[in-house]
């Protein structure tokens, strides 16, 4: 591979970075152009630590001959394998020591100190190099401090120092481009985590704009934890953030996976949204969520009771109505979220389940939503009114439905 080559591999770098190529599509696309201009790769990975609830990081790899898994996720690698494997990697020498390469010529002698060397000796790779290319504090985000890489060949006399110099050169483009495109998915999961998926899609496609919002028919779902006060009084400190976090799970769980939205959790609380085409499908989704909800719920509270742990049960309300749906606020600090008298009036059905004893409570309009054939399951509980608002509201529950916990 010529110095002239190297340009014309960092502009393909720079256009695909551009237009939003995968991280595993810019390290395969660089490997193979490498290799074509001459540069006798035969493997290369590039890994970099993200900024996500469940994962550390993201790695992603290439070889000029095995079929291999090009992309994957890690978790914490702070203990157990996980942990002897990062601290016997190359990528935790250099991240540990001041070094920015490393290099083991694993064909002609040198140690296989590192994890998987010896596997890559055994499979005919003859040289091997590490290197780091560490961010400053400005381009840090999380524990995205760093872009780590390695390359391996096969060729019967490894890499020469020409072959390391153009990787000098050229690596750092390559983790620009990787990086440019991990801060849009940090971005994205960012937004998604605290805003919720669809409020978050909004955001990102630029529905900033204070005051900003569109008048919507949804399903509107709030919930609460039974006796969570007195159980967050009497419990342990220890143990109230794991039951807020248990029961969270089994809510939020649900809701998702029927196709609803969370748009906010007040406390113990869950205010969420469900949306379709026809307000039946909406409330039939909110009803598969109330569904598995109970499951979850049954399944986590035996779990807790045979540990001695303190359980609970969720209330419920469910309402259909036109919300306001954008973003309200100051112009520092906005909630993009769903404001109007229908939200008020769902979480005052809520708070009935508790008088009543029923672990949900629906709206007579959420109730002449659903499809006729699915009504038979549902029973009028009677008109109750509902603080601050004027009329009074006849109610629906299930006829399952009983609250415990």
């Amino acid at each position: 591979m010529e110095y002239s080559d190297v340009g014309t591999v960092a502009a393909w770098l720079t256009e695909q970075g551009l237009k939003g190529a995968s991280e595993a599509e810019l390290l395969t696309g660089f490997c193979k152009s490498c290799r074509e201009f001459g540069l006798p790769l035969d493997r290369g990975m590039a890994l970099m630590d993200t900024l996500h609830p469940v994962h550390e990081g993201r790695a992603f790899r290439w070889d000029s001959q095995e079929d291999i898994e090009t992309e994957f996720e890690y978790g914490p690698t702070g203990e157990g394998s996980a942990r002897d494997n990062w601290q016997r990697s190359a990528f935790y020498y250099l991240w540990s020591g001041k070094e920015s390469e490393v290099r083991r010529r694993i064909g002609f002698g040198d140690p296989t100190d590192f994890v998987m060397l010896d596997e890559m000796a055994e499979a005919g790779h003859t040289d091997f190099v590490a290197m780091v290319h560490r961010f400053a504090k400005a381009g840090t985000i999380g524990e995205m401090d760093c872009f780590f890489s390695h390359f391996t060949t096969r060729h019967p006399q490894g890499f020469c120092d020409h072959d390391l110099a153009i990787l000098r050169k050229l690596v750092p483009v390559l983790a620009l481009a990787i990086k440019c495109i991990a801060l849009g998915r940090i971005a994205r999961t960012i937004a998604e985590v605290y805003l919720g998926e669809d409020a978050a899609k909004q955001v990102l496609e630029g529905k900033i704009t204070r005051g900003k919002s569109e008048r919507i028919s949804a399903v509107l779902w709030f919930s609460d934890l039974l006796n969570y006060t007195k159980i967050s009084d009497s419990a342990p400190p220890e143990e109230i953030l794991p039951l807020l976090n248990a029961y969270s799970e089994v809510v939020i769980s649900a809701i998702h996976e029927a196709g609803g939205d969370v748009l906010k959790l007040i406390g113990d609380g869950v205010l969420a949204i469900f949306k379709a085409e026809e307000q039946s499908e909406a409330c039939l989704a909110a009803l598969r969520a109330e569904g598995l909800l109970r499951k979850r719920l049954s399944t986590l509270n035996q779990a807790r009771a045979t540990d001695g742990r303190p359980t609970t049960d969720v209330y419920l309300g469910l309402h259909i109505g036109d919300v306001f749906y954008g973003n309200i606020g100051s112009q520092e600090r906005l909630d993009f979220t769903v404001i109007g008298p229908a939200v008020n009036e769902v979480s005052r059905i809520a708070s009935i389940c508790r008088s009543v004893d029923l672990n949900v409570l629906m709206s007579s309009d959420f109730a002449a939503a659903i499809p006729e054939a699915q009504r038979s399951g549902l029973a009028c509980i009677g008109r109750y009114a509902l603080r601050g608002v004027k009329r009074p509201q006849e109610l629906y529950t299930l006829e399952t439905a009983r609250l415990g916990g």
